[in-house]
């Protein structure tokens, strides 16, 4: 196999995000029809990035640029040299750099992949006294072994594969989560639950109802205190913080980490396990309030951390409804706006106790529990696989762009 050593500029064009408008969080920037995408989106997504948490107005668009899809977009601020490529067109912020193929040179998945193998290169080169940057002029600087253009296609197409298995499972699990949530509002908040025909509403509330705060059916329990040296790469137990919490809940695999230090027993969180979280480092993020399960894919017992709670229901209620409460419902929205602080929004767990919620019967909490038990262990099975395809194809991949394994 004949290769070349190359810079990432010879492959394509390369070039700086751009947003010129001070200062960068003025209002009237946002809300349009244009994606903005930001590193954190670049962390999250897969092989493509569809996904994205802000748009531009007319007036963001004017300030900034939009790439087409197919751009690379690798990440060279906040969170170093992640990659996902564009699958339509969007705008990024001069701390991602795009990358655009030229077709007879480069197959912008090839790169993808490429460029994930030399991260940690990348991250080394990028360490400074207060803040990772990694500039264009470094990511330039590093030489890319790189086979002819049909090669780098048919590598490509191989580890794609894997990626597409995991988009498609990605995909259904959104779907058994909407149809969790659906089921949810359908009988909880449109109140049309089995046999409502027949049944009286006072008040806004049927009959057999009753309004209390959910503290009286639920025990709250902080999670622990940590300090830098008790995180580490590889041992201890899985560690559950607020990178473990998706924007509009559920859980990430992704902002798991490893603790070392000691907890107490309740700390200790498994499978099915509800935490919140009361926390957030930013507005914008807005995860503070949001809940996640503990899924089955994490394999192994593990801890919170201060930045979240553990939910422990009473037997006064069904588990799985509850979590359709603090997940589905509108308590993350009701119960984030009692969040004190400037920069880092804090939420007090006794603000959780205190929320007043309609409760149902506990015949009717039944059905709904039962019915999304199990699309939740449907939903284990696909994250389960997705894990296997992860690993199946981060195995693969150094072996195929060293050429051990022909394609």
């Amino acid at each position: 196999m004949k290769l070349a050593e190359v810079s990432l500029d010879e492959l394509g064009t390369v070039s700086r995000g751009r947003s010129r408008h001070r200062p960068r969080d003025a209002a009237h920037l946002y809300g349009g029809p244009y994606p903005l995408v930001q590193t954190g989106d670049i962390k999250r997504a897969n092989l493509y990035l569809r996904d994205f948490s802000q748009t531009y107005s007319d007036a963001g668009l004017a300030q900034s640029k939009l790439w087409p899809p197919n751009t690379l977009c690798i990440t060279i601020a906040a969170n170093i040299a992640d990659t996902a490529i564009l699958d339509m067109e969007a705008c990024f912020p001069d701390s991602v750099i795009g990358f655009i193929a030229h077709e007879d040179r480069a197959d912008v998945r090839y790169i993808k992949y490429l460029l994930d193998t030399i991260k940690a290169q990348y991250k080394q080169v990028s360490r400074g006294a207060t803040q990772d940057n990694l500039s264009q002029a470094k990511l330039l600087s590093f030489k890319l072994t790189v086979p002819d253009v049909g090669i780098q296609r048919r590598v490509a197409g191989v580890l794609s594969a894997y990626d597409d298995l995991i988009e498609n499972n990605t995909r259904r699990i959104r779907l058994l989560e909407d149809a969790a949530r659906l089921l949810y509002e359908e009988w909880f908040v449109r109140l049309r639950f089995p046999g409502h025909e027949h049944t009286p509403i006072n008040d806004g509330v049927p009959e057999g109802w009753s309004q209390e705060p959910i503290g009286d059916h639920i025990s709250v329990i902080r999670g622990k205190s940590y300090r830098s040296p008790e995180l580490v790469e590889a041992g201890g137990k899985p560690f559950v913080n607020l990178k473990c919490i998706a924007r509009d809940g559920g859980f990430r695999f992704d902002g798991l980490k490893r603790f070392i230090g000691t907890h107490k027993p309740e700390q200790i969180v498994q499978l099915g396990d509800i935490v919140v979280a009361v926390t957030d480092m930013t507005r914008e993020r807005r995860i503070v309030a949001h809940a996640a399960r503990i899924p089955a894919a994490m394999k192994e017992l593990g801890v919170i951390s201060m930045d979240t709670v553990k939910i422990v229901p009473h037997g006064s209620v069904d588990s799985t409804w509850m979590y359709g409460l603090l997940r589905f419902s509108s308590f993350s929205r009701e119960v984030r706006e009692h969040a004190t602080g400037t920069n880092v929004l804090h939420l007090k767990p006794a603000r959780i106790s205190e929320y007043v919620s309609v409760l149902p019967p506990r015949l009717l909490q039944d059905q709904y529990g039962d019915s999304v038990r199990q699309m939740l262990k449907q939903i284990d099975t696909l994250q389960l696989q997705q894990l296997r395809l992860k690993d199946a194809r981060d195995l693969l991949l150094p072996r195929l762009m060293t050429g051990e394994v022909a394609v």
